[in-house]
């Protein structure tokens, strides 16, 4: 079970803006499907989730852009959970070019843990908490 885990991507045409590099959407769209995908190889698939009756949700998120990605470049976005609270945790990325490891952008999102019949916040439990490593900034 990776503490820091890797996604890897292909830059799509799809994903390019105007300017000709990809749009800045397209980061947060990268980090919460590493998000995902970090948290279902520990485990944690949307499914157990909807058993456990819980699960995350946005409160917010900050990013730095650092250096543009064009179409075709390989991209790797580096995600780690940071720290956890008793319903909140804060998840770090860190988004490069895959040939020359060429930081892309810096992020955070803070995520707040949620019963998903009343939609309020709900403490975090043992068994999610257990199944991530945290990792410092």
């Amino acid at each position: 079970m990776p503490a820091i885990y890797e996604h890897a991507r292909v830059v799509q045409p799809a994903e390019i803006d105007r300017l000709g590099h990809v749009n800045n959407l397209v980061y947060l769209r990268w980090m919460l499907d590493a998000a995902v995908a970090h948290s279902a190889v520990q485990g944690w698939t949307a499914e157990r989730y909807e058993q456990l009756g819980g699960g995350w949700v946005v409160r917010s998120h900050e990013i730095k852009y650092v250096e543009p990605a064009y179409d075709g470049q390989k991209v790797v976005v580096h995600t780690w959970v940071a720290d956890m609270t008793k319903v909140s945790s804060t998840r770090r990325y860190r988004i490069v070019r895959a040939d020359d490891e060429r930081v892309l952008a810096k992020a955070a999102t803070r995520w707040a843990f949620v019963d998903f019949a009343s939609g309020t916040l709900r403490r975090i439990p043992d068994e999610v908490v257990e199944s991530f490593e945290l990792v410092a900034p």
